[in-house]
């Protein structure tokens, strides 16, 4: 793969790659459907894999990239960077008694078409809720009522107060203009594609073909007024993905601005002189964004039992998977899995006394002492029976990068004595199977930056175990006591940090003494820009910007919007 990638960098450098792989049109001529002045467009791809299909804010995963942040906003941003909220189209907001939160719009906001942005959207917005295929739907387990006190006042009353979870709503899902979307049912709410969308955003919907999605600057936004914020690109264009080879060949010749693919190779080029810049300017490049957990099915022998989960976890060469799968461009995750953002949750002295480390030995040892042993001299360990073991772990076809650690993972769970085969079915076919709980062992990353652990800890530990897990605990562990915690975490305020981190110690002593889960390596926050045509790029160094540098779906409410006010033209080459 590093050799293929390598090879198009070389062709891309002598200018053989050529621009109509991507449809760019690098002239000054007017916006037309397949032409924008380049000096005022940003060019960015990483998050669509297939031809834009839907505008619908509601379906978290699907919406084509920018429809939430550039089109719907949300009533606060969050920065992971520095955990602080910062008021959108609220103005405040904030708990007026235990049970009773109130949110106040800012003053004299409009929808796209002129509307006035009221009380009642944010109201109706909340209550869409109730039906049951929205992916907020849980909220109205601990919601009473919601409703619009005066224009700009709304009022929330929990029958049970959930303040972690609800802090996540407030930043995380976008309010809809309820004149539009009143009479739309639950079908056309939750899955149908709201073609031509009216937001509040910095942009407008301008078209969309089979390769991209293309935004245009709204003049009349509301944020230069009252936030002084001028996004500075007149035209947006997302480029549909159609692999990573591609899409370095564009990022090289400055096609695409901003790559949040991820390319392996990129440290070499990013110190190469090809004009390429990461947030850090070495290792790890990358913000960490994500933990990849190795997830064993533990309703599965051996792996239903703790002895073998924390020997296999004693047994994974992590730091060769980070040194020689990824060239340095992620971390090695903490044992607890926590990303860096949370380093204050984590418990030091619990990790020291009962966190895995890599010792081949002491895999060995934990195996021994359990029972499992190598009674026909083979090198591998079978069942405490007598009967073999032999586990599958599956990662997606095409996902070089995991498929590549999935070896390291077989590789030296051997030489702890452990006989585990690697398998690369259809990406769909591992979603299927993750879901259904047909599986051994897989890689899995579903928890991001968020304000707060707890959604990282329903992750991990959320109950009950359905016939079908489509959102957390694909490894189906049981433990109550895990999951009694986990909900006085969502119960506890969110500035209580002594309280949190009372709950987050008793957490990662049950789950590094379990294991339910085996942190791995912290996945990249993907992120490579050119500096041909646009410069100021979010860094974390000297004086530069330090927003979030991606729009992938989840980050431009976590801030990410605010880079395209800070981004500069490239000086122009003389």
């Amino acid at each position: 793969m590093r050799n293929r990638l390598r090879f198009v960098a070389m062709l891309a450098a002598a200018g053989l790659l050529a621009a109509a792989c991507t449809g760019v049109d690098g002239g000054e001529q007017g916006a037309t459907p397949g032409s924008y002045p380049r000096n005022q467009t940003l060019f960015t791809s990483g998050t669509q894999w297939g031809p834009p299909a839907n505008w619908n804010p509601i379906m978290n995963w699907t919406y084509a990239t920018g429809t939430v942040g550039y089109v719907y906003e949300t009533l606060f941003l969050y920065d992971p960077l520095t955990d602080e909220f910062e008021p959108w189209l609220a103005e405040q907001g904030g708990w007026t008694s235990d049970t009773t939160y109130e949110v106040t719009l800012r003053d004299g906001l409009e929808w796209t078409d002129g509307k006035p942005i009221t009380a009642d959207d944010v109201a109706f917005t909340i209550n869409l809720g109730k039906m049951e295929t929205v992916p907020y739907h849980s909220v109205f387990e601990f919601i009473s009522s919601v409703e619009a006190v005066n224009e700009r006042t709304t009022r929330v009353t929990f029958s049970e107060p959930r303040y972690q979870q609800w802090a996540n709503w407030v930043y995380f899902n976008p309010i809809v203009p309820k004149h539009l979307w009143e009479n739309k049912s639950e079908k056309d709410v939750t899955s149908g594609a709201n073609e031509k969308p009216v937001g509040s955003g910095p942009y407008l919907y301008e078209t969309h073909d089979q390769d991209r999605m293309v935004w245009k600057k709204n003049d009349k936004w509301w944020g230069r007024d009252k936030l002084d914020l001028d996004v500075k690109p007149t035209y947006i264009v997302d480029i549909v993905n159609s692999s990573n080879e591609a899409a370095l060949g564009q990022l090289l010749q400055g096609d695409i601005d901003l790559s949040n693919n991820f390319l392996p190779g990129i440290a070499s080029l990013v110190k190469g002189g090809y004009q390429l810049q990461t947030y850090y300017k070495d290792a790890p490049y990358m913000l960490s964004a994500n933990t990849t957990w190795l997830v064993p099915n533990t309703t599965k022998a051996p792996l239903n039992d703790t002895a073998f989960r924390r020997a296999l976890a004693n047994a994974v060469d992590v730091d060769k998977i980070v040194n020689s799968v990824y060239g340095q461009i992620v971390e090695k995750a903490s044992p607890t899995g926590l990303l860096p953002i949370w380093d204050k949750y984590i418990d030091t002295a619990v990790v020291d006394e009962v966190g895995p480390t890599f010792d081949t030995s002491g895999a060995k040892q934990i195996l021994s002492q359990a029972g499992y042993r190598d009674t026909n001299g083979d090198g591998l360990v079978e069942n405490k029976d007598g009967s073999p073991i032999e586990l599958k772990l599956a990662t997606p076809s095409g996902w070089t990068d995991w498929n590549e650690a999935a070896r390291v993972v077989v590789d030296s769970a051997k030489a702890a004595g452990i006989k585990i085969t690697s398998e690369t079915p259809a990406d769909t076919v591992v979603q299927d199977i993750r879901e259904s709980g047909e599986f051994d062992l897989i890689l899995d990353n579903q928890r991001q930056m968020d304000n707060t652990p707890f959604r990282y800890y329903e992750y991990v530990f959320g109950l009950p175990v359905l016939e079908s897990q489509t959102t957390v605990n694909y490894g189906r562990y049981e433990n109550q006591q895990a999951w009694d915690l986990t909900q006085r975490l969502d119960r506890t305020k969110v500035d209580d940090l002594a309280g949190m981190k009372a709950i987050t110690s008793q957490l990662q002593r049950i789950q590094l003494t379990e294991m339910p889960m085996i942190p791995l390596w912290y996945n990249g926050l993907w992120s490579q820009y050119s500096n041909k045509v646009w410069t100021n790029w979010p860094s974390a160094e000297g004086d530069g910007p330090k927003y979030l540098p991606s729009t992938w779906r989840g980050y431009l409410q976590r801030g990410a919007i605010k880079m395209l006010a800070e981004l500069k033209p490239a000086p122009e080459e003389k």
